[in-house]
């Protein structure tokens, strides 16, 4: 999932050269703690997760978004869109 994750954050790279996307290899429970880590994949907006719930546990597991279209292994372009709009403001 998550190259469907990284194939939506270089679309919207390519839309907007301003934005910075990184990524890294979480593989120990104590990283996925440290890092804010609640399953592959996670994506952070400025070190927040947009796509949690505060009572969403740390840990090394696949992840599952809730989507206009039921759940997905990955949030969708357009829920990236709003959620990077939503930190813009």
């Amino acid at each position: 999932n998550w190259t469907d994750a990284a194939r939506h954050l270089e679309t919207l790279v390519g839309e907007d050269p301003s934005l910075e996307v990184s990524t890294a290899i979480i593989d120990t429970h104590e990283l996925a703690v440290r890092e804010g880590f609640r399953g592959s994949p996670t994506i952070l907006i400025d070190g927040e997760d947009p796509f949690a719930s505060p009572d969403d546990p740390a840990g090394l597991s696949c992840r599952i978004y809730q989507t206009p279209g039921g759940p997905a292994g990955a949030p969708t372009l357009e829920q990236l869109r709003a959620a990077i709009a939503e930190r813009s403001i």
